[in-house]
């Protein structure tokens, strides 16, 4: 068992104020805390993110687009799950209607894009998959945890002006021009275990207490443990919220009798 090393990622969106996980205050503000992956799983990513402002609109390229790039298994799908949402926050995901090309490349470069888009109010339960190529943001006021194809590339649409490289050809080249397709967006409820990810590339479950026969059973050989609000014991070490932990198989892991956990595992 590993309990994985954290980086914290400041960012201009990010807070100072972050949850007592986190240490409460911190000097600078962080955007993103990144759990580093372990050798074993290094094709997953899994992140904590803190907003104060919005994220640029963005976009990223799937593993069949990479490939043909040269650029090995390197596509991004992910997904987020809202932890807390300040009163009318929002997450921006795929268009109010097709566009075409020229529309979009139009609306990247003018700014226009923001509107074109589909801004989705949210709250704590609320759990979005993202696949590759959705024109997608993060706003304001938010706290996730993100699980992701670990990649880094990222074609950046628009950014409010920050100074920062757009990417509008790029963008263009790979992104979906219509609705995020609603199948894609659950609700949770505030208890009970919830299978949010089977496939293709990662799984993903919310546990409340320790998993059924069925789950232990789905998750054979390594995964991550991420307890959210309760002490997970893996392989004899307490792991608290804050971190996330490599077990060797789900069986090491001891859950308490309720409490929330994700464990993940790549396909």
């Amino acid at each position: 068992m590993t309990v994985l090393p954290t980086r914290a990622v400041a960012k201009p969106w990010g807070r100072t104020a972050l949850p007592p996980a986190f240490g409460g205050t911190a000097a600078a503000a962080i955007g993103e805390v990144w759990f580093e992956p372990p050798p074993q799983l290094d094709q997953l990513l899994i992140k904590y993110i803190f907003t104060s402002e919005k994220l640029s609109v963005q976009c990223h390229p799937s593993d069949a687009q990479t490939e043909a790039m040269g650029l090995g298994r390197q596509g991004k799908e992910e997904c987020w799950l809202v932890l807390a949402a300040e009163p009318g926050a929002q997450l921006a995901i795929g268009f109010e209607h097709e566009i075409d090309l020229e529309t979009m490349r139009a609306a990247m470069q003018d700014g226009s894009i923001e509107q074109l888009l589909t801004w989705h109010p949210v709250s704590a339960g609320d759990f979005f998959y993202i696949p590759a190529n959705t024109v997608h943001a993060i706003g304001a006021g938010i706290t996730l945890v993100e699980v992701q194809q670990n990649s880094d590339i990222t074609y950046r649409l628009y950014d409010y002006g920050r100074p920062r490289e757009l990417h509008v050809e790029e963008g263009a080249a790979v992104a979906l021009r219509g609705p995020y397709p609603v199948h894609n967006h659950q609700q949770l409820a505030a208890t009970g275990p919830v299978r949010l990810v089977d496939g293709p590339y990662f799984r993903l479950d919310r546990l409340d207490g320790a998993p059924d026969a069925a789950t232990i059973a789905r998750y054979a050989g390594p995964l991550l443990v991420v307890p959210l609000d309760c002490t997970v014991t893996v392989a004899g070490v307490p792991v608290t919220p804050g971190q996330c932990a490599l077990a060797d198989r789900l069986e090491v892991a001891v859950f308490p009798a309720s409490g929330l956990s994700l464990i993940a595992q790549p396909v």
